[in-house]
């Protein structure tokens, strides 16, 4: 199986991409020729992280009956100061609603699954940066 993406040049720094039928426009910010009409092609690859990861827990979570009301993932990637400035490191936040009385044990687990199995976005990005996880548990 091979995914495709074509990625047309829309001027300036523009670019959109055809990711399986849907567009995304990449951009960048005005002061190195962009127009800053969409998200850099860098914290795309941490949406990516966090959305193949939090795929993943939902899918684990419903699986073991555990009942999410909210759920949300930040992702933090640390860029190099010199060229390429590439993501030296990332953390990835997985934040549940405290509220909901979640089995710690099984949050863990479902998350644990997704990073070291099942996240196709993850295991790619393992070998090449310090990825590091963590859940928290938040009021509201």
């Amino acid at each position: 199986m091979k995914h495709e993406v074509a990625c047309l040049w829309k001027g300036g720094m523009a670019f959109e991409a055809d990711v399986l039928g849907h567009r995304v426009l990449m951009d960048a910010e005005d002061s190195v020729g962009g127009a800053d009409e969409g998200p850099r092609p860098k914290p795309l690859l941490l949406a990516a992280l966090a959305g193949c990861s939090g795929m993943d827990v939902v899918s684990i979570l419903a699986k073991m009956r555990e009942p999410v009301s909210w759920f949300d993932i930040r992702v933090e990637g640390e860029l190099a100061e010199e060229h390429p400035k590439r993501y030296t490191a990332i953390e990835v936040v997985y934040r549940f609603k405290a509220a909901d009385g979640l089995d710690h044990a099984k949050v863990e687990k479902a998350v644990a699954l997704s990073q070291d199995k099942y996240c196709g976005v993850s295991a790619t990005l393992k070998d090449a940066v310090d990825l590091r996880w963590r859940i928290e548990y938040v009021e509201g």
